[in-house]
């Protein structure tokens, strides 16, 4: 688990989250920084970038070099304001335990040979109980990761200044493989660029049409640039369909019966929504 941070030493709610979770972590930082996040998450959680000012996609690739020589198979990256990991049960956003969010995409990503990136949906585009947004599926195949990534160890790389995240979907995805991105369980990060330093100042001014030209070049038979809410962003051609790569089950996978990591609810307050005290009373009574 791999946490690439800058100039926020003093926002690490990821770091927070696998920390309460008891998830073993490492925070990626430029020498500029060392010595103000040392002071918040200590000096055997920090890894130090050799140079400084290279950007988020230096910072992703040096990770994966360093995940690689370590002998995984896949690691996670993480952005730093990642604050929370929420189930969808019942048409209801509940949290959960980090480490059981994380084990549950892994265990369904292992379920496959050919899924190279998996990532959690933001709890923004998965519509609860009473909205009039039609249901979600468990999972979206072949769609764009984002925030959070379980990346397979291969040679693919993280390019370009903006977009990393959709440009490594694209990869993944041209290169005949499949993306998974979760609703099943959900992360919870602030509005966008409502969290000062990380890479929030290189979409001022023209950063945002910037940000959807570069894609546009890179992709220019699958991206287009459009303005949406008065400002500049890029749109993947038919949404993502054009890509139909099925998901291959491992020949030898049995899935368990049942729930296999005994998922109870449990009131963390002393008063619940009653919506919420039903679901707890329904369990109660099975």
């Amino acid at each position: 688990m791999f946490i690439p941070s800058k100039g926020r030493a003093d926002k690490l709610y990821a770091a927070k989250m696998f920390d309460k979770a008891g998830v073993p972590f490492k925070v990626v930082v430029e020498p500029g920084d060392y010595d103000s996040y040392r002071w918040v998450v200590g000096a055997d959680r920090l890894l130090t970038l050799p140079d400084s000012n290279r950007g988020l996609v230096f910072a992703r690739n040096w990770i994966k070099e360093h995940s690689i020589g370590e002998g995984d198979k896949r690691h996670w990256q993480f952005d730093d304001d990642v604050m929370q990991l929420l189930r969808l049960h019942a048409g209801e956003r509940l949290p959960i335990d980090a480490a059981l969010g994380l084990r549950m995409l892994e265990d369904f990503v292992d379920r496959f040979t050919n899924v190279r990136l998996a990532s959690f949906n933001s709890e923004f585009f998965v519509p609860v109980r009473g909205s009039t947004v039609h249901p979600v599926p468990p999972y979206y195949r072949n769609a764009r990761c984002y925030t959070c990534f379980l990346i397979a160890n291969d040679e693919l790389r993280f390019r370009g200044r903006y977009n990393e995240d959709t440009d490594m979907s694209l990869q993944v995805l041209a290169n005949e493989f499949c993306t998974v991105l979760f609703n099943a369980v959900m992360m919870r990060t602030p509005a966008t660029m409502t969290s000062q330093g990380g890479q929030t100042d290189i979409y001022t001014g023209d950063g945002r049409l910037a940000m959807a030209r570069e894609l546009e070049r890179r992709w220019p038979y699958v991206v287009e640039t459009y303005r949406r809410f008065g400002r500049p962003q890029h749109k993947v051609r038919y949404w993502w369909k054009h890509f139909d790569t099925p998901l291959e089950r491992k020949p030898d996978l049995v899935i368990p019966e049942g729930d296999p990591y005994g998922l109870q609810l449990v009131a963390v307050k002393d008063t619940v929504p009653e919506r919420l005290q039903g679901l707890i009373d329904e369990q109660e009574t099975q």
